[in-house]
């Protein structure tokens, strides 16, 4: 099950920024989340509550923004939801060849809410690429 890696590389990241921040605790981290990126999202969930057990984001909420599949055809110019199972032939045109994903794929940490710890000046947050695609 591959929601575990990505739910262990979610709390991972943002222990890691809440912590350089002086968090005490996280309570809610919100992810953007591709029709085509392969999440179970009820899968996630659950393992995101196991990967925060002992760590700042111990009971945190997760919410999740699903993110519809959509596809551009070079050839006719024409756009269309993808949908499940992936439709990737122009309903157009009917061209597979040069047809390009628009959306989807996205599996990215959008906000994350935490409680601050003592007064401090803050550094800039770090700036993070998307979670890697497993296959």
């Amino acid at each position: 099950m591959h929601e575990m890696s990505i739910a262990m590389a979610v709390v991972g990241q943002v222990e890691e920024a809440a912590e350089a921040d002086g968090a005490t605790a996280v309570t809610s981290v919100r992810l953007q989340v591709g029709e085509l990126a392969g999440v179970v999202p009820d899968a996630l969930a659950f393992c995101f509550e196991l990967a925060c057990a002992g760590t700042l984001l111990e009971g945190a909420e997760l919410v999740t923004e699903p993110v519809a599949a959509r596809a551009h055809c070079r050839s006719c110019t024409g756009d269309w939801a993808v949908g499940m199972p992936p439709r990737l032939v122009c309903p157009g045109c009917g061209q597979a060849t040069d047809v390009e994903l628009l959306t989807g794929r996205e599996l990215q940490i959008l906000s994350v809410h935490w409680e601050d710890g003592p007064d401090r000046v803050r550094p800039p947050a770090p700036t993070r690429e998307p979670i890697s695609e497993e296959h």
